[in-house]
């Protein structure tokens, strides 16, 4: 028989839980404490589940009713209703903000997957851009559009790059917010070409016709410190990134082995900024040494050798090299750092020769230039291979190459080959 409001109200705490039925599964568990709630049990998915719809009185019979008939309407369009009601209150009081700190500590702290200048810097973006706009809006209540505003008023002020990482995080903190449970579906992905773009900027570099010319004013420099001097030409043959080269240490150097190896992280120096950065990627960096690499080392270690950085400043040995050093040197010698050639831009003119070389495979490049393969199954290949034979060969060409433009200019193509198109030399380097 169906429960009554008097049989409710009546019902006397015993020293057992009693279920009072009403009919479809409900009843009223009255507790020995006197409590009274109201419960539903059903199967989901052949498991035997329950689903606590209120207490009573607060919850009245005829509002329970009402509940379990919402839940048996959920069970018969294939919906956990004890999984809807936990999804609903999650998403009731979550804000923006507090889900974008939840990812940002779970990608800093969990994942590794930045270092701490990425982190420090994501979250001061979102502190400064997002959450004055968006932080304290409940995050299931956020569609595209409110997403967008706030990127809006960043691309207005046509600060582009920022508006496009800001649009990055957003939508990666509601991807986590859907892969936690926090919502059901991520509205930021509707705002893919929403923001404009600014095109994509390269470093300056020289082409090969001018590379004669830009060893001969380095070889001729005489403005700046001979660690100066040394710095531009080893950068040149081993093409690195600045901070890569700039906080280098001695211990580094495996003369015997003829390479470099760039850690992922280095120890922090006191007062300069950035100076615990290592391989950009984050993984250890083996940069294989010439032999012209290694007698540039060692002309180094005759001026810094004991001290612990290779490029000491000039005028306390435990701080670096100026990060402007190079391309004020750039400067000296004539070059315009923004159009014609910067110290970052030896990467690309090394790159540049090796792919029009014809003569190294792309793996090969990518690796030298440290470029991480990002797909799972080729990195996984690449990591365990990194061709380290023909890297050692490829950056060996690189210096011979160097080195004959000295003499006169040469193309990359026509230094590998012949003029009848016979290699001269060959994939690891040497002379056919």
């Amino acid at each position: 028989m169906a429960l009554t409001d008097v049989k409710a109200r009546t019902t006397k705490a015993t020293d057992k839980p009693q279920k009072l039925a009403d009919g479809g599964g409900m009843y009223l568990l009255v507790n020995p404490s006197g409590s009274k709630y109201w419960r539903f049990d059903y199967r989901y998915e052949g498991k035997r589940k329950t689903l606590a719809i209120g207490v009573y009185p607060d919850v009245s019979l005829a509002d329970a009713r009402k509940r379990r008939d919402s839940a048996r309407e959920l069970l018969a369009a294939g919906i956990d209703p004890s999984e809807k009601k936990r999804t609903d209150k999650i998403e009731s009081g979550v804000t923006f903000e507090c889900v974008a700190k939840q990812w940002h500590s779970y990608t800093a702290n969990k994942t590794k997957k930045w270092g701490k200048d990425t982190a420090r810097i994501t979250l001061n973006r979102l502190e400064n851009h997002i959450f004055p706009h968006i932080g304290n809006q409940i995050i299931s209540k956020l569609a595209a559009p409110y997403l967008l505003a706030p990127l809006r008023c960043v691309e207005e002020r046509d600060n582009l790059d920022m508006a496009g990482r800001l649009k990055q995080s957003v939508t990666a903190i509601m991807r986590y917010a859907v892969q936690n449970g926090i919502i059901t579906h991520n509205p930021a992905n509707d705002l893919s070409g929403a923001l404009a773009t600014r095109p994509a900027k390269h470093y300056p570099a020289l082409p090969s016709n001018r590379i004669h010319d830009l060893l001969s004013r380095i070889d001729n420099y005489q403005q700046g410190r001979e660690l100066t001097k040394l710095a531009i030409k080893l950068n040149l043959l081993v093409f690195i990134r600045s901070s890569e080269l700039r906080f280098a240490r001695w211990k580094e150097i495996d003369f015997a082995n003829s390479c470099w190896i760039i850690p992922a992280e280095r120890e922090e120096i006191a007062g300069v900024k950035f100076s615990h950065r290592g391989s950009k990627m984050r993984t250890d960096h083996l940069v294989p040494l010439s032999k012209q690499s290694i007698q540039i080392l060692r002309q180094i270690q005759e001026i810094s050798g004991e001290h612990e950085l290779i490029f000491i400043g000039d005028r306390y040995p435990d701080k670096p090299m100026s990060e402007g050093t190079i391309n004020k040197a750039l400067r000296n010698m004539g070059y315009d750092t923004k159009t014609e050639v910067c110290g970052h831009g030896f990467r690309g003119m090394a790159s540049s020769a090796l792919y029009e070389s014809a003569l190294w495979a792309e793996d090969a490049i990518e690796r030298q230039m440290s470029h991480m393969e990002r797909k799972k199954v080729k990195g996984a290949y690449t990591e365990n291979a990194k061709f380290i034979e023909q890297r050692n060969a490829m950056i060996q060409w690189w210096a011979d190459y160097l080195d004959a433009n000295r003499e006169q200019p040469i193309t990359p193509h026509d230094f590998a080959h012949t003029n009848n198109g016979n290699v001269i030399h060959g994939s690891f380097g040497k002379r056919a």
